[in-house]
């Protein structure tokens, strides 16, 4: 067997502390107060140790098999070791355990794009907090969530992973994830940071921003969430930005993140992340997963040799010893494996519910009818998250929509259960023909539709009062989807048609659900349908969710959190996005640690794989179709319900740069139902300014108000809430003027407006994080 240096360094660790220990010699034990001390008592060897994960958990006999790793523990310093976990959804890990009769199903809780359209910051809280307390009561202490990059684009493999289009949308969902899951004690980690936009060739790509997209884009997501909700730790991406790799930027990691925003905790590396252990150490990044032999040895030579300077090295643990403090497994928490499953559960069906975006509406919903058929392979197999470690949770139910309909006391077309039973059954065997893999980072293949007989459709119209259909997307890391994706297949186009024609001929409709992980193509089709829902992807109690939207029970008040475009290229950024890309390998290059020798061999760099330039510059998603005057499916914040607000009595007053913007809401329709308050503000001269449109600027979510009922809403914005980032003078202005504050009920729908005068501010910063090309910039 090969032993390793890593192996060989920790036998003689064990020895020496034996060794220490048979003559009497008393090590400090770690305490919150006495970091400093114990980190001048650990050896070198601990210390390069300390800055290495533990490996991946992936083998039967380790204490949390199937989660993602550990931290290294010093048992005569009192240092425990530490676990942590994967996935956006909730806790992964295997659900069953060698010689163990039990089961530890954790839950399966909503996506992302599902959380993010509750635009609900109650509801972010309560996910986060139920993940982080089955993180706590299953004995780990560190969930790798959220992940929150920003959707420039729809075809990215993690768009399921990821909030929003807009900054400060993602910035506060992201926020209050955060303090959900650490107010249960347990560690969040905001990542890929920074602009992981696209998974093709992810751990070579180089991300090319200007400084102000930079600024005012991406990073900003990330600085709304440090600053509110100050996570324990923040994972690095993948990637390359404007040069070095994100996780060995120290302009990035240092100058911004900790002077400029003062955060105080715990960077880690995206598993296998970087080429250069020593240039991460420099850079700032604490702690590298899952640790590597050789970068041990880099870290261990440059110390001694001084190129990698102690006090850095010391900082690294220090920051890693100030997040072991923390957790349960240094307070000795008895974790009792026994989580609130059934109340998270409600947690997942009601914010599922919250999260489900009304799109289309003939008046056909909610449902009046009680039988229903439904077509569509997805309609009995949905899909309740992505794949990857950042997909679904191992949950050990889906809430079928048969069983969520049955739920809502509707009759379920039974003929169409069975023919579909048999269709997938066969189009499994026909796609996996040695049976489907038990994980893939990318999504397997799914069945194709099937198609009817013309006897086959009149039996389900008399059957039924209504048609569902479902179509449904998954996507995954390792790999982005193919612009062929955002489009109908054949088969799907073809179901459309055939069942539209056949249940309009009879006087009957047909409601199109969209069980997806980002935007697709809605606007060549959905004039043959009478309502369109976008269910997103709502965890494991999808059927639930829907049954509650789709009867009545939950009146819908989901919102979009991108915009659906008319077609793929109409962003200005989808031609700088690799959308057709044939070796859908490249994101997985190096996922178990870089190889430079199985890297390819030099060849003239790719534009959209070996690099990105982003020359929409800060004209990502609503900001662009708003400035530039272009027409779209449905606009961010779109949603629509089954009853209606009016909006009255906008005010805005000023009190020391800050704005307070008040607005009466009224339900003037006659259902009960909540609605979201969307703040858009719009900046004078914005075009000759070379600003947006306008900007969202904050949002609020009513209570459930009744028919007549009227609720006022609050908000608040800053003077420096308004800023734009000037590159020549590195610094971030708000220009003295007259600016407009609009209430929206979508990105492309003004409720009201009133104007206020704003006074200039400034604020200088570093001039850092240049891109190093010249880049051709979008400009109104």
């Amino acid at each position: 067997m090969k032993i390793s240096f890593h192996q060989i360094s920790l036998v003689v660790m064990a020895v020496a502390m034996s060794f220490s220990c048979s003559l009497g010699v008393s090590a400090q034990q770690l305490r919150a107060e006495n970091i400093d001390e114990v980190v001048k008592a650990m050896t070198l060897e601990e210390k390069c140790h300390m800055v290495l994960g533990r490996g991946m958990h992936f083998n039967d006999e380790a204490k949390f098999p199937g989660t993602a790793g550990s931290t290294f523990s010093v048992n005569r310093l009192g240092i425990p070791e530490t676990y942590c976990a994967d996935s956006q959804q909730g806790l992964r890990m295997s659900a069953t355990r060698a010689w163990d009769h039990h089961d530890y199903y954790p839950t399966d809780f909503v996506a992302s794009m599902t959380l993010a359209s509750t635009w609900d910051r109650e509801a972010a809280f309560k996910v986060g907090k139920g993940i982080g307390n089955e993180v706590r009561e299953f004995g780990l202490d560190w969930i790798l969530s959220p992940a929150m990059n920003l959707i420039r684009n729809p075809l990215c493999g993690r768009n399921h992973e990821y909030y929003s289009e807009d900054p400060y949308l993602s910035g506060t969902i992201a926020a209050d994830y955060v303090k959900g899951v650490q107010s249960e004690g347990t560690a969040a980690c905001p990542k890929h940071f920074v602009a992981n936009n696209q998974e093709t060739n992810r751990n070579n790509n180089i991300s090319q921003v200007s400084q102000r997209a930079l600024r005012e884009i991406y990073l900003k997501a990330f600085e709304i969430m440090v600053k509110e909700s100050d996570p324990w730790t923040i994972m690095t991406s993948y990637n390359k930005l404007n040069g070095p790799y994100a996780v060995q930027n120290g302009e990035l990691l240092t100058t911004i993140v900790r002077d400029e925003w003062g955060w105080k905790g715990m960077f880690v590396s995206d598993w296998n992340a970087g080429d250069d252990a020593v240039a991460a150490m420099l850079a700032g990044n604490d702690m590298l997963q899952p640790g590597q032999d050789k970068q041990y040895k880099a870290i261990y030579e440059a110390a001694k040799s001084g190129k990698l300077p102690m006090e850095v090295l010391d900082a690294n643990v220090k920051r890693i010893l100030e997040y072991v403090v923390k957790t349960h497994n240094f307070k000795g928490y008895k974790y009792s494996n026994e989580p609130d499953l059934k109340a998270h559960a409600q947690v997942v069906r009601e914010v599922g519910a919250d999260g489900i975006v009304l799109l289309k509406n003939s008046g056909i919903l909610p449902l009046a009818g009680k039988r229903v058929a439904l077509f569509g392979c997805t309609s009995y197999d949905w899909i309740s998250g992505g794949s990857g470690f950042g997909g679904t949770s191992v949950g050990h139910y889906t809430v079928s929509l048969v069983e969520g309909m049955r739920s809502a006391g509707y009759e379920v077309y039974k003929p169409l259960i069975r023919t579909y039973t048999q269709h997938i059954a066969a189009e499994e065997k026909r796609l996996f023909p040695n049976g489907r893999p038990p994980f893939s980072l990318m999504p397997p293949a799914r069945a194709d539709e099937k198609q009817f007989t013309a006897d086959e459709l009149n039996a389900a119209i008399e059957g039924s009062d209504v048609a569902i259909i479902s179509l449904g997307r998954k996507s995954g890391e390792a790999a982005d989807r193919s612009e062929a994706d955002f489009y109908l297949k054949e088969g799907e186009k073809q179901l459309i048609k055939a069942v539209s024609e056949a249940y309009h001929a009879k006087g009957k409709q047909v409601v199109v659900l969209l069980d997806i992980c980002s935007p697709i193509d809605v606007a060549s089709w959905q004039n043959q349908i009478d309502a369109l829902v976008c269910t997103w992807q709502g965890g494991q109690e999808s059927g639930f969710s829907l049954a509650d939207v789709l009867s009545g029970k939950v009146n819908p008040s989901g919102k979009l959190p991108m915009t659906f475009q008319n077609k793929y290229g109409d962003a200005y950024a989808d031609k700088n996005f690799p959308s057709n890309v044939d070796d859908k390998t490249l994101g997985a290059m190096f996922m178990w640690g870089y190889n430079k020798d199985q890297a390819p061999k030099e060849r003239k760099p790719q534009a959209n794989i070996d690099y990105t330039n982003y020359e929409e510059d800060i004209y990502v998603g609503y900001r662009y179709f708003d400035s530039f005057g272009k027409s779209v499916a449905y606009p961010f914040g779109f949603g629509l319900s089954y009853t209606t607000f009016g909006y009255d009595n906008l005010k805005v007053t000023e009190a020391n740069g800050v704005f307070t913007v008040k607005v009466d809401v009224k339900n003037t329709g006659s259902k009960a139902g909540r609605n979201v308050v969307e703040l858009f503000v719009a900046a004078p001269n914005s075009k000759k300014a070379n600003k947006p449109e306008k900007e969202l600027r904050n949002y609020a979510k009513t209570k459930l108000l009744q028919p007549g009922q009227t609720e006022t809403i609050t908000m608040q914005v800053k003077t420096e809430d308004l800023a734009s980032f000037n590159e020549k003078a590195s610094a971030w202005k708000t220009d003295a003027g007259v600016y407009t504050f609009m209430i929206c009920s979508s990105a492309n729908d003004v409720e009201a407006k009133a104007t206020a005068k704003v006074k200039a501010w400034t604020k200088k910063v570093n001039n850092v994080m240049k891109p190093n090309v010249k880049l051709n910039l979008l400009k109104r």
